[in-house]
């Protein structure tokens, strides 16, 4: 039978995300704060693990790590991405809408 390194990979970067929520847990709020971008990222790398099927010789390779979560962390940090344009955007669009909402308010008041 084939092993399934998907799964196992899944399995180690879980425990490796709750051991890091419990180190988390025991620390003052101030270290706790220091560390919640880091969290964050764990929580989503874990929510994208859940519907990804890397091919086997990939999962083998990062199960084979000690720190597989780490080691995504790590690639994802030297990553330039948009997340504060899409930030951005999100408050312009946010802005937009509460002014087409006071627009609206205001008209209604008038009648």
């Amino acid at each position: 039978m084939d092993t399934d390194y998907n799964k196992l990979l899944y399995e180690k970067m879980q425990a490796e995300n709750e051991t890091f929520k419990d180190w988390l847990l025991s620390q003052e709020p101030s270290e706790i704060l220091n560390h919640a971008y880091e969290y964050t990222i764990y929580q989503d790398m874990m929510l994208c693990m859940e519907d990804m099927e890397l091919s086997p010789k990939q999962a083998k390779a990062m199960y084979l790590s000690p720190s597989p979560l780490r080691d995504a962390l790590s690639d994802f940090d030297k990553r330039e991405t948009d997340h504060m344009e899409n930030l951005r955007d999100s408050l312009e669009a946010t802005a937009n809408k509460s002014v087409r909402v006071q627009k609206e308010k205001s008209e209604r008041e008038s009648r």
